[in-house]
């Protein structure tokens, strides 16, 4: 099991690069930050720049996975994100992971965009696919619903891994198909002062851990049917334990057993968000470091 931390990019870099550094320090396999121009959990709160701040954390870093969680097109073109991720990959030495996925509407209205869910489902399953080439092709043109490209230049393509957010059949078929990841912060959250409830959560994870299984068998069969056509390998699976989830940093034992549930239902990766003094993701750092310190990376 690898394990994964997530830094709001809300404080000036002064304070932010004693945090990516401490990731680093404590053996975390991967860090990251969100990719919005504001987030509904902390309105009022300073946001800086994702590509900004990982380029930074990049220089203040040197082995940990660096990564957005996630970047969408409710402000994000494929191909200038592409551009990004391929100097930040070179940046960082080839440790860019790129989360990805449709988003909610909050950034797209701050640009004056309005679309319906289901027209913001249809332009992500036109996202993924054209920013897949952007990092991998050269002269990319591209006639689509909601982008047009004309003869893109990539000279440096990238290795750089797609991890694609899906819940539903159709972004999770988008993972399975240009994705080497799939990542999922479960279901909704909920009260989580009754261990029920709790154990309610990890049935809603079970099952979309189940449906994606289902959708990337799906596809090897597919794939298998065509003549001279190799599957995949089985995609890395990413779940963020605390984003919709019980507050899993309550205490070491918790987080132990949080992260076996996960492993248990073949999750290859856990990410958790950085503590916090208060809500959302109040924690004791103190909880956080214990629980490293036990894995016997620090």
């Amino acid at each position: 099991m690898r394990h994964g931390v997530c830094i709001l990019p809300e404080y000036p870099w002064a304070e932010a690069q004693h945090l990516w550094r401490r990731a680093e320090e404590l053996g975390f396999d991967h860090a990251w930050t969100y990719d919005h121009l504001v987030w509904a959990g902390l309105p009022d709160s300073p946001w800086h720049s994702t590509v900004a701040t990982l380029t930074a954390a990049a220089m203040v870093t040197e082995r940990i996975r660096l990564g957005t969680l996630v970047s969408s097109p409710n402000f994000r073109h494929p191909v200038t994100l592409a551009r990004d991720v391929v100097t930040l990959d070179d940046i960082s030495g080839g440790r860019i992971l790129l989360g990805v996925g449709a988003g909610g509407d909050l950034d797209a209205r701050l640009l004056g965009d309005e679309l319906t869910r289901g027209e913001r489902s249809r332009r992500f399953r036109e996202f993924v696919p054209l920013l897949d080439r952007a990092l991998r092709e050269d002269h990319v043109t591209h006639e689509g619903t909601f982008y047009r490209t004309v003869d893109v230049r990539n000279r440096t393509p990238s290795a750089t891994p797609l991890l694609v957010a899906a819940d539903g059949p159709r972004a999770m078929a988008l993972a399975v198909q240009y994705a080497e990841g799939w990542v999922t912060t479960g279901p909704a959250s909920g009260d989580w002062a009754e261990r029920d409830a709790v154990d309610e959560w990890w049935r809603g994870v079970a099952d979309a851990a189940q449906r994606f299984s289902d959708a990337e068998h799906a596809a090897h069969e597919a794939w298998a049917a065509e003549a001279g056509s190799a599957s995949r390998p089985a995609l890395d699976r990413y779940l963020t334990l605390d984003a919709g989830g019980p507050a899993v940093l309550s205490s070491v034992e918790f987080l132990t057993d949080q992260v076996g549930r996960a492993e248990e239902l073949g999750f290859t990766d856990v990410i958790v968000h950085w503590p916090r003094s208060a809500d959302p993701y109040r924690a004791d750092l103190a909880v956080l470091e214990d629980y490293v310190a036990s894995l016997g990376r620090a």
